[in-house]
């Protein structure tokens, strides 16, 4: 566990099941993500990565195991105790989710307002120190749909930091994006890590992406973790199918 050994996790899962229908999608998985953490879920598309994160976000119960977040079993809790936790918990989604109609500035300035302790003053301050950080200062008057997908995604980045999450959930953040946004974004989300202490869940299948970021990995595949620790002895792991993963990325890379 942590490295003084006595910190508890802030998000487990303790041998977590989950099927739709006759579809298993989680076999009896478990992983912990510490405080301040980077882990990221590998694997092929569709195999319960995203589904995975639907249950950290009390979106979806598990069929058996248990669900820890923010250091708390939320596997029973109702949906009133769920939106607490996900006052420390946000998601940032594949598509950005940003309100259409509400500029970039606006769509930031979204969750500041729903507080309703600060002044205007303070969240347009707030406003251009995230856009700022995430690289889209001058973009604050434009609208979502005058951004590229990259751009999007960094915008909904600095609407999750704007509810001051401990914890920030990215599914699948590079996907769809030119190699070179994927690395900026990949850039952003480690140095948000390390300035603003996050612990974060990054569901993805960039090879790329896992290896900055990832203090730790979960690889799924058919329902269940073949590998969870750390990249690097992920890359010494001898599970054909992880082998198999990793070859294909290097031709991939090569190409």
């Amino acid at each position: 566990m942590g490295t003084n050994g006595n910190e508890s996790p802030y998000i487990a899962f303790k041998e977590v099941s989950k099927s739709f229908g006759d579809n298993r999608v989680l076999d009896h998985v478990s992983f912990d993500v510490m405080p301040g953490e980077t882990v990221c879920i590998l694997g092929r598309s569709g195999v319960g990565k995203s589904v995975a994160l639907h249950h950290i976000m009390g979106f979806l119960k598990p069929d058996s195991g248990r669900v820890i977040v923010a250091a708390e079993d939320i596997t029973d809790y109702p949906e009133e105790e769920l939106e607490r936790i996900r006052k420390k918990v946000t998601m940032v989604f594949q598509n950005g989710a940003l309100f259409d109609s509400l500029t970039v500035g606006e769509n930031v300035a979204f969750p500041l307002r729903e507080r309703g302790d600060l002044s205007e003053e303070q969240i347009f301050q707030i406003v251009d120190g995230l856009l700022d950080m995430v690289g889209v200062k001058e973009m604050r008057d434009l609208l979502p749909s005058d951004l590229s997908t990259g751009m999007k995604r960094s915008v909904a980045i600095a609407r999750s930091l704007a509810a001051q999450p401990e914890c920030v959930l990215y599914d699948e953040p590079t996907t769809m994006v030119d190699p070179l946004m994927a690395q900026l974004l990949g850039d952003l989300i480690k140095r948000l890590k390390i300035q603003l202490h996050l612990t974060s869940v990054v569901v993805t299948h960039d090879m790329r992406l896992a290896k900055k970021l990832a203090d730790r990995v979960v690889f799924l595949h058919e329902a269940k973790v073949l590998f969870f620790g750390p990249y690097d002895q992920m890359e010494k792991c001898q599970e054909p199918i992880v082998k198999e993963f990793l070859e294909l990325d290097e031709l991939k890379l090569e190409a």
